[in-house]
């Protein structure tokens, strides 16, 4: 499962490339199954709020594998920043860091990622 949150489309356009199993975060969404969070970079390098209060869950806590997230490469030091964040507090990889909609790579990137963590293969 890949739980993501989406603020200008980028996020989403690469959930419906990959075509794996996914949920958008929504207020009160609790998961029990290993998961890959994908978000968006806030600010200058902030996680959006509607993460913050997901990640508050203990079970969302407990499962969650890996961290992707999308950013502007034009934004320096910034670029992705809460991906060092989430994966620091977390103990959890960082997948992959993105500009913007992505490239081909990343789509495949995650997608072996996925199959190790998440399918285990």
């Amino acid at each position: 499962m890949i739980v993501y949150t989406s603020r200008t489309g980028n996020v989403r356009s690469i959930i419906q490339e990959l075509s794996l199993p996914s949920s958008e975060i929504v207020k009160g969404l609790v998961l029990y199954q290993p998961y890959f969070l994908f978000t968006y970079t806030d600010g200058l390098g902030e996680i959006p709020k509607q993460v913050d209060e997901f990640l508050l869950f203990q079970e969302n806590q407990q499962h969650i594998v890996g961290v992707i997230v999308t950013g502007n490469i034009n934004f320096g030091e910034y670029f992705c920043k809460p991906a060092e964040s989430i994966s620091k507090k977390f103990n959890i990889p960082i997948i992959r860091k993105i500009d913007l909609r992505g490239t081909k790579e990343d789509i495949q990137a995650i997608k072996d990622q996925y199959k190790k963590y998440i399918e285990g293969e």
